[in-house]
């Protein structure tokens, strides 16, 4: 870790510096926000390169879904006024779908982007609900129980409950937005009957089939590949799906340690079609990126 953390320090951004910082060496929460209002905009969205696979430096709900993952991870609130600003953003952003904020924008093809997120008419039926679940799970998880901003989180919901319980196939992304999106309701449990049809352990039990069926059981191909490793959705062995998987999570844990490189960092297994000088940055960000996500997850089983 002390070799990954040297990395960070000469190669990452600030802002994943920070997060290391906080959740290695006692870092402050606030430390985390300074650099991350770098890339929120006046309308409280954020761009600019938050998720490195995009550049786009206007606000949209793709790079503002992962800052309110980061701000969920340092345990931000309302009192915060990041978060204020994002739920403002997430009020005023108009959804392309019932439930549906855009996910890839028009203004995403003016930029060095990745393939996957350059626009067309046809771009919501790939991505459906990735990450608007989440973007609703968030206006609930942090607005007051009978706020507009907690009635536009219930009311987004709907179609999404109402899609996962029906489809057939699921991109494991997606899947992965749902589950955090439940982690995100727990307490909510009792509203859901009345609100969607179904209870909270149904929806539950459906996520876990879905993923179950989704997650790769193949550790011999997982090197140099991107899929759906079982500690995508495991973060800990509180999660419900932990006991179903817990022989593919320890062979992910092996995995992990093994595939390191010599600074304790991992590659990036996935590039771009176009712009190989801003890939070349981009891959580095993603690089921090992972880091600070694997070497939690490593921490969280007992492992370094």
């Amino acid at each position: 870790m002390e070799r990954a953390q040297a990395w960070l320090k000469r190669y990452g951004r600030p802002l994943e510096m920070a997060l290391w910082d906080f959740h290695f060496a006692g870092g402050s929460k606030e430390n985390v926000i300074r650099y991350l209002s770098a890339f929120q905009n006046e309308d409280g969205g954020f761009g600019h390169g938050l998720e490195p696979d995009f550049w786009l430096p206007k606000s949209s709900p793709m790079a503002s879904w992962m800052a309110g993952q980061i701000l969920v991870e340092i345990k931000a609130d309302l009192s915060d006024k990041i978060v204020e600003r994002l739920i403002q953003y997430l009020m005023t952003c108009e959804q392309v779908l019932p439930g549906m904020w855009p996910t890839v924008l028009p203004e995403n093809n003016d930029y060095p982007h990745a393939p996957w997120w350059h626009w067309s008419e046809e771009a919501q039926t790939t991505w459906m609900f990735n990450p608007s679940v989440e973007l609703a799970a968030f206006l609930v998880y942090w607005s007051p129980p009978y706020s507009r901003e907690a009635a536009l989180g219930w009311q987004s919901l709907v179609p999404a409950v109402k899609y996962i319980m029906q489809v057939d196939g699921v991109d494991w992304h997606e899947l992965r937005n749902f589950w955090q999106c439940l982690k995100l309701l727990r307490h909510h449990e009792g509203r859901f009957t009345a609100q969607f049809g179904y209870t909270f352990s149904e929806v539950e039990s459906r996520l876990k089939g879905l993923i179950l069926e989704t997650v790769d059981g193949e550790p011999a191909g997982w090197a140099g590949a991107y899929k759906p490793l079982p500690l995508e959705f495991v973060k800990d062995a509180s999660d419900p799906l932990y006991s179903e998987l817990k022989p593919l999570v320890e062979e992910n844990l092996r995995f992990f340690l093994s595939s390191r490189d010599k600074w304790g960092i991992w590659g990036i297994t996935w590039g771009w079609a176009d712009y190989p000088s801003e890939f070349a940055i981009a891959s580095r960000y993603w690089q921090g990126i992972r880091a600070v996500e694997r070497y939690k997850t490593l921490r969280a089983f007992g492992r370094v």
